[in-house]
């Protein structure tokens, strides 16, 4: 009887260690399946580990949370690297650095399935703003395009702390330009923005003089119906000037202008030296010099150098 006790106190004290021993392996498990660590195990990722060390985000990508990144491969890398004339990682600014990595990831977990077309926030800011992070503009159109540069070529590599998501190209920080070439919503828009007779309109709304920007971009259906209410054939029936003077006329100068700031009966200054007015009663209106009055649709894609907000009709001054 005390044999038959001792080994079953013994077959007890086997179990329990056993015990002990899985949950410690299940411990170790999680705590080495952060993002960070996920990426540190991974060879196509290891530029992307280097610049999550030299950026100081290792703490952060390996704590408990729930992040989506979309991680580039190491050709990623090497790409971004030569076409912004940088030797290697070590010669990209730190700071920069940290923002460009933090523009591809997401303060929640979006597994693949859950990708929809439309704007989302990183947890990246330029220097427009101090307070609002920057947009990412997801289509779906087509497999899985950020941004309109960078495809998603893997998906759903699950972390202990989020998921990652491999990606082809190196997200840069966008621009007002960016984004509006990268919503098909804003073809129309691109097309006269770039019209040859034009003012260098691109050059303008990518870069930081005079910036930063407030963009009330019309859609592609708001470009139409001023096409039908002027009886014109399309885009190239406007004349250069007036075309010159309506563009200008949707942007604002030296204001990062979110929808936060906006108040009743706000008189707004333009690019082109006319004024609108934007009412906020029952939604968020402007009325134009003309007293034609367009809806805005959606509010606040933050860009590096400024803010874009879409409108419904076209604005004339």
């Amino acid at each position: 009887m005390k044999n038959l006790f001792k080994f079953s106190a013994l077959l007890l004290f086997f179990g329990m260690l056993a015990m002990s021993c899985e949950e410690n392996r299940d411990d170790e498990m999680v705590m080495g399946n952060s993002i960070y660590e996920l990426a540190s195990r991974d060879a196509d990722f290891s530029n992307l580990k280097a610049a999550i060390d030299k950026a100081g985000l290792a703490a952060t990508l390996s704590t408990s949370g729930s992040f989506t990144v979309f991680a580039p491969g190491n050709a990623a890398f090497s790409a971004f690297l030569a076409e912004n004339g940088y030797a290697s990682l070590n010669d990209v600014p730190t700071a920069a650095l940290k923002e460009i990595l933090l523009n591809h990831v997401l303060s929640t977990k979006v597994m693949a399935s859950e990708v929809t077309t439309g704007y989302v926030s990183t947890l990246a800011k330029g220097s427009a703003s101090a307070t609002k992070n920057l947009s990412m503009y997801i289509n779906t159109a087509s497999g899985v395009k950020i941004n309109g540069m960078s495809n998603v070529v893997k998906t759903d590599i699950s972390a202990s702390n989020g998921v990652i998501h491999k990606v082809d190209k190196v997200i840069g920080l966008p621009t007002i330009v960016t984004h509006a070439t990268a919503n098909p919503n804003f073809s129309t828009l691109v097309t006269a923005l770039t019209r040859p007779d034009q003012p260098n309109f691109v050059s303008i709304l990518s870069g930081t003089s005079n910036s930063p920007f407030t963009v009330f971009a019309p859609t592609n259906n708001a470009f139409g119906s001023l096409l039908s209410e002027l009886g014109l054939s399309g885009l190239g029936a406007i004349p250069a000037l007036t075309l010159e003077n309506v563009l200008k006329y949707h942007v604002v100068a030296g204001a990062n202008v979110a929808s936060t700031d906006i108040t009743n009966n706000m008189t707004v200054n333009t690019f082109q030296g006319g004024t609108f007015k934007i009412t906020t009663n029952g939604g968020v209106k402007i009325t134009d010099a003309n007293n034609r009055v367009s809806n805005v649709i959606a509010t606040d894609v933050q860009c590096t150098n400024g803010i874009i907000h879409v409108l419904e009709k076209v604005l004339l001054p």
